[in-house]
């Protein structure tokens, strides 16, 4: 008879991500076996019949509700997932702290950075511990990196280039979905793939203090659906095109409160990388470059005068690195993104059983909106914008 103590999960919307977030929670039993928990799937939230039969037939919850304010009174469940499109974050998230369940939430958790204020300064306020998706971090290069970093191996960190180039949005074809909505994505590709670049930035350097951009949609209209399909897939269309409201491109500079400055670059709709996120970060005594293509290697570069061979070499990720070890004994290639997800169920579980805020929080997610806001006001006015500061428990600056 196993001596676990059983945790009631609830998740809430099942598109890709809310059904990674189930596999997540199941990975913690054997990956991280000194929690000494249980993931129990007690009901998933969705409207959609399909993914209400595939919660329970498919992924294993005992029960799925069409309405998630069912999910949330069900005094069997002591946390929950909110994995919804981006415009339903504030409105769930807040009836979860209503209902005094801790929550794990994908990015950006608001539309805006008034939306994300909302969600962090209530939950905070009711004294839950959070969990938001920034599942970069969790990388064990990005964590080695930052010790590095943190060590001052690299010497006084100088300047550093993040670009998170992606090609999900390069087709014209592609569906005009609630993504293009202003209303409902909000700034198109600045909150959806820069705040895991300004949050990575924060997490390796320090709080980002000022920014001036630009920004462009390059994709202005797209064909609006015939049939609507699950999260990324499943999509129709048809000959009647509508209007893309966001942006597709932002490229911004950033100064930090430390001194350090950045170039930073994102593109949804970019005709050759894949899914090239890429953080390269230079110190006056070594440097330090990883890739995402690439996510179990790190290049680097220690020391100014290496002799004739000076320069990058590239590391293979190894026991050493983060959580590596719980996945592969020696060094090797075995990790992918779902890992990332287990580490972040993972530390959302022990905030859950410690109260303490050790997952990447709602405040840091405030944070990286504030960010975003400040990219969007230069956008438009052509100045550099400071970074207002905010409240409550943010564990980039741990």
């Amino acid at each position: 008879m196993s001596t676990k103590r059983t945790l009631g999960v609830g998740v809430i919307s099942l598109g890709w991500m809310g059904r990674l977030h189930a596999r997540s929670y199941r990975a913690l039993s054997e990956r991280f076996p000194e929690l000494g928990v249980e993931a129990r799937l007690v009901a998933a939230a969705d409207p959609i019949d399909e993914a209400r039969r595939a919660a329970v037939e498919d992924l294993g919850f005992e029960r799925a509700h069409a309405d998630y304010h069912e999910l949330l009174a069900d005094p069997q469940i002591g946390l929950v997932s909110i994995a919804s499109p981006n415009f339903l974050h504030e409105e769930i998230a807040l009836a979860a702290v209503s209902a005094g369940k801790p929550f794990w939430i994908e990015k950006p958790m608001g539309t805006c950075a008034e939306q994300s204020r909302s969600i962090a300064r209530a939950a905070e306020a009711a004294g839950l511990v959070t969990c938001v998706g920034f599942n970069y971090r969790h990388v064990p290069a990005i964590e080695y990196m930052r010790e590095l970093i943190r060590s001052g191996k690299l010497g006084r960190i100088t300047n550093a280039r993040v670009w998170f180039i992606a090609d999900y949005n390069s087709s014209p074809l592609s569906p005009l979905t609630w993504r293009a909505s202003r209303q409902k994505a909000g700034a198109g590709v600045v909150p959806d793939l820069m705040s895991h670049g300004a949050d990575l930035a924060q997490y390796l350097i320090g709080r980002i203090a000022s920014v001036t951009a630009l920004t462009d949609t390059f994709i202005t209209e797209r064909p609006i659906p015939t049939k609507v399909g699950i999260g990324h897939s499943g999509f129709e269309i048809g000959d009647e095109v509508g209007a893309v409201e966001n942006e597709d491109y932002v490229g911004m500079l950033a100064r930090f409160e430390g001194g350090a400055v950045a170039t930073m670059e994102s593109s949804r709709v970019s005709v050759g990388p894949r899914a090239e996120y890429v953080v390269e970060v230079y110190g006056t005594e070594g440097s330090a470059r990883w890739n995402f293509e690439r996510l179990n290697e790190l290049e680097v570069c220690l020391g100014v005068d290496g002799g004739p061979t000076h320069g990058y070499t590239r590391a293979m990720a190894g026991p050493a690195w983060g959580e590596w070890h719980r996945y592969q004994p020696a060094i090797g290639t075995s990790m992918g993104f779902d890992d990332l997800k287990s580490i972040e169920a993972a530390q959302f579980i022990h905030s859950v059983l410690t109260g303490e805020q050790h997952a990447p929080s709602a405040a840091d997610a405030w944070c990286a909106a504030e960010v975003d806001a400040a990219v969007v006001a230069s956008a438009a006015d052509g100045q550099w914008h400071d970074v207002p500061r905010v409240e409550g428990r943010t564990t980039f600056d741990a």
